[in-house]
């Protein structure tokens, strides 16, 4: 048994006569990820000396995780810069040489894909069959057409009928079931394989919502996300290259790793153990048994704080909000909490010996011809490589050999992060050699796979709107505590940070890097007269 300690304060500045306790503001930051660590630096390049960091786990950057294997970086969770029109990731990425190597394939002026613009995408049937390349084409404008059209309930104020229960994906299946059903053109066998498309095409709208089905995407708050101008790009070198920019300047000993935190006591409710701690501990100063903030530690440390900023992901904040904070949160925050949307995208990467896929091929897309009426996209848990929606083509195989990168998300990401790598392989391969009709397609050499579902301290990928909730919870998730119109309590006490915070641009890392500033911005405006 650990014996519970609680940390001296370390600094006593006398030019901080303005504060009540003549000091510098205690900070302490809670996560190592972009939000995390964009909040420290901004808080130390301004001036503030007592900055603290706890990550949970053995390593900065959050849901950055890039990987090193041979020559060859793989991404298992951040890929893209979206937009570069003051995205700050793009800044920094263009400012420090991050993407000199970056090939024309690496960058996308359209609508995001899942997959390199290089090339052509292989729609193929479960039969073994590639649809033809004039159907894929006819279908993917009509999608696109409706897809824009989800867009308008937000931008447009438009009002949302009954039918589509609010969802993005009831409405999308619905509407262009109808308009393909009604083309007098196609034949009964064009129109069967493009309603079977349908259903791939909202798994590659899932895997990018990082929803479990675009059925659970709110319809009236689609449109709210806002898409940065410029090109999308992606960091050959790695995407964590961005979290070494921003923990450059952050002095190693602000940051703590293997340092997960078991609550943070607030509003000066300082627990009975913390006062039990105190009265025997003879070196504690004073001014510690009245801070307004103990962070409480896994391994039994309470750290006093001023302020707290809290970044760890949305998952986290479902699973633990109950126990993470004491007093526990308002009924208002629990509500966004509960109302918002996060669950798992994971990555498949398969490795083989001599690509068994043609030199114009970028992705092979799933098409299931039975899922052609089909309304439900949860599948049995002996069935979840259903949900598998494409794999592709890595580029350029000078840079990462021959590589095919998976997509699955939902409930069924998480029945794959269950199975052993050697179930996924051979359960991916076996699917390859059915969709593409070659059964000697050999078991890849090496699999590399993320697990961000089952990871405790991140428990799914990134946030979205789920039907019934809107941008103002957002705010309300984003909003400090206590608040300021019902206490007189010492404010922003606890602050919230993270991709998951921000109104416009949730589920991205500029997202995540500005939720961060945003953060620092509110004490740097606080604390001005001291900094001065």
């Amino acid at each position: 048994m650990q014996s519970c300690e609680i940390s001296g304060d370390s600094t006593d500045d006398p030019l901080s006569s303005g504060l009540r306790r003549k000091r510098q503001p205690r900070i302490v930051v809670i996560g190592a990820g972009l939000a995390g660590l964009s909040a420290a630096k901004a808080l130390l390049e301004s001036g503030f000396t007592d900055v603290t960091v706890l990550e949970a786990t053995d390593r900065i950057g959050g849901r950055v995780q890039s990987v090193q294997l041979g020559h060859a970086t793989f991404e298992l969770g951040a890929t893209w810069i979206h937009g570069s029109h003051g995205n700050p990731v793009y800044h920094l990425a263009e400012d420090n040489g991050l993407l000199e190597e970056t090939t024309d394939s690496e960058r996308s002026v359209g609508r995001i894909s899942l997959y390199s613009k290089n090339g052509v995408a292989y729609h193929l049937t479960n039969n073994g069959q590639r649809i033809p390349k004039d159907v894929v084409e006819e279908f993917s404008d009509l999608y696109n057409e409706v897809y824009n059209l989800t867009q308008e309930f937000f931008q447009r104020g438009k009002p949302v009928n009954a039918e589509s229960q609010n969802s993005v994906g009831v409405f999308t299946r619905d509407v262009v079931r109808k308009r393909v059903k009604a083309d007098p053109d196609d034949t009964e066998a064009v129109k069967r394989l493009k309603l079977a498309m349908i259903q791939q095409y909202l798994k590659v709208e899932s895997c990018e919502s990082s929803s479990h089905s675009m059925d659970e995407v709110s319809l009236s708050e689609f449109g709210e996300w806002t898409e940065i101008p410029g090109a999308h790009h992606v960091i050959p070198c790695g995407f964590i290259k961005i979290v070494e920019i921003l923990a450059r300047s952050i002095p190693k000993s602000v940051i703590q790793l293997r340092k997960p935190v078991k609550c943070i006591h607030w509003n000066q409710s300082v627990s009975k153990e913390i006062e039990r701690v105190a009265d025997h501990n003879s070196d504690l100063p004073e001014e510690n048994k009245g801070s307004n903030v103990f962070v409480e530690c896994e391994d039994c440390e309470f750290i006093p704080a001023d302020h707290v900023i809290v970044t760890v992901s949305l998952g986290v904040l479902k699973k633990r909000h109950e126990s993470l904070f004491h007093p526990r949160l308002p009924e208002e925050k629990v509500m966004a909490i509960e109302k918002l949307g996060i669950n798992t995208t994971d990555k498949i990467f398969l490795e083989f010996e001599e690509p068994f896929w043609s030199s114009e091929c970028n992705s092979i897309q799933f098409v299931w011809e039975d899922e052609a009426e089909s309304e439900s996209l949860t599948y049995p848990e002996e069935l979840w490589y259903k949900k598998i929606c494409s794999f592709d083509v890595l580029y350029p195989p000078e840079r990462y050999g021959h590589v095919l990168s998976g997509w699955i998300c939902g409930e069924e990401a998480l029945i794959m992060e269950k199975c052993d790598d050697e179930t996924v392989a051979e359960t991916c391969t076996e699917m390859l050699r059915k969709f593409t009709g070659n059964p000697n397609i050999p078991k890849p050499r090496r699999i590399l796979r993320s697990s961000w579902g089952s990871n405790p301290y991140f428990r799914g990928s990134y946030s979205y709107t789920q039907v019934g909730s809107s941008g103002a919870d957002v705010e309300k998730l984003a909003k400090p505590l206590p608040y300021a119109e019902s206490s007189k309590a010492p404010p922003m006490q606890v602050m919230f940070s993270g991709e998951a915070t921000h109104r416009k641009y949730y589920s991205t890392t500029h997202g995540a890097v500005l939720s961060g500033q945003r953060e620092a911005a509110r004490l740097i405006e606080m604390y001005q007269d001291l900094l001065q």
